[in-house]
């Protein structure tokens, strides 16, 4: 069977998830929107010559406008759409979607959005579609893998979760480079993650709990720490069956410093204070200011990353399971490893909300897809998620 897709932002991370349906997800058609009509035919162009169809179309829209959005999807008969823009449009996203009888996922990325989401669940179910938010990499692939892990155990207890994506040559200062919405990167260091600790959903402040984790050259050692919206709804939706449930986000050591920097002098808070009479968002200040040094260019070469450990038990002894996954910029597509791991875990996800896997209704990720039918479609990739059960 044949499905028509709608990528709404037609970014990185959208294009390479619009490749991945156009090659894996059974697509009938791709409508590329967003609100800059360059930045859509650009999308459409790329993929159609990747993948040697005319499958792809450009399209114009403002994605905070819901009922063109809702339109659009029903002129076009859209199975499902995928939100690559930033979280705090992603909830006008689904009402149209729901208003239009179509699918979604999301990259997600903000608790309190996603909790929105979920609060419309009669509203989906009623309609007859999945909604599925925190797809991507991180959140997303890595709830997903850590899922995966946790099927090897009888009785897992404890889950560790760490992923990254980082340049693969580091240039100081930062000692990264972004591949995604500013304002998601910002969204990551701020408030507080959901984390499941002594078997209670907790919440622990983002940019706390510095730990190194070492891997094998010529990546060496790493630091890593909180970051928020990672297990928005893992969190509730395993509290009673593990006793401790965490993410953290690794960067180049001397990244958290900097990081700890910013976060002390305020350029984070997203409410304004007043300068020379004018009212002046510290962390629109931020964006401008520091995007441009770490902006990803053509020319980046980057990594991805996620790590699981899932302690428990298996026939009867104590036992764990660890979980690596390694991404690369791919030479051949031109893709980051951001944009693979982010684009098709969403796509995957996309395609399995199109076909009716998924039931109708607003469904938590984890609910979703196990973590062992991720990582079949996942290998069909080329992704190499290697496994370790002790």
């Amino acid at each position: 069977m044949n499905y028509r897709y709608a990528i709404i932002g037609s970014g990185r991370q959208g294009t390479a998830a619009a490749y991945d349906l156009g090659k894996f997800g059974e697509a009938e058609h791709l409508l590329m929107i967003d609100s800059d009509p360059e930045q859509a035919r650009s999308a459409a162009g790329r993929i159609n010559s990747l993948l040697g169809t005319d499958l792809a179309e450009a399209q114009t829209l403002d994605a905070g406008d819901v009922d063109a959005v809702a339109t659009s999807l029903e002129e076009h008969r859209i199975d499902a759409i995928l939100s690559g823009t930033p979280y705090f449009l992603n909830l006008g996203l689904t009402r149209a979607a729901i208003q239009a009888g179509a699918g979604m996922t999301d990259l997600g990325g903000n608790s309190q959005v996603v909790q929105d989401q979920l609060a419309l669940d009669p509203q989906a179910r009623a309609a007859g579609v999945a909604i599925v938010p925190d797809c991507g990499l991180g959140p997303g692939m890595t709830t997903t893998l850590a899922l995966y892990a946790m099927e090897q155990l009888d009785d897992p207890r404890e889950v560790f979760i760490w992923d990254c994506g980082l340049p693969q040559n580091p240039e100081p200062p930062w000692n990264y480079r972004l591949t995604f919405s500013i304002e998601g990167l910002t969204n990551e260091y701020y408030g507080d993650c959901l984390f499941i600790r002594d078997g209670k959903t907790t919440a622990v402040p983002a940019l706390e709990e510095l730990e190194l984790l070492d891997f094998p050259e010529p990546i060496g050692t790493l630091e890593a720490f909180t970051t928020s919206g990672g297990l928005t709804t893992a969190a509730d939706s395993l509290t009673g069956q593990l006793k401790t449930l965490q993410n953290k986000t690794m960067r180049y050591p001397g990244h958290f410093e900097a990081l700890k920097v910013i976060q002390r002098l305020g350029l984070l808070e997203p409410d304004p204070v007043i300068i020379e009479g004018q009212q002046v968002s510290p962390r629109s200040v931020l964006h401008a200011l520091w995007e441009p040094q770490i902006r990803a260019d053509e020319d980046t070469r980057d990594l991805a990353i996620i790590r699981v450990l899932a302690k428990g038990n298996k026939a009867g002894e104590p036992a764990h399971a660890r979980v690596d996954l390694y991404l690369y910029y791919d030479e051949e597509t031109g893709f980051s490893a951001m944009e693979m791991g982010t684009g098709w875990h969403a796509a995957i996800l996309t395609h399995a909300v199109a076909s009716g896997t998924v039931p109708a209704g607003a469904v938590p990720l984890e609910k979703a897809m196990g973590g062992s039918t991720f990582v079949r479609e996942a290998a069909k990739r080329g992704f190499d998620v290697q496994l370790t059960v002790k």
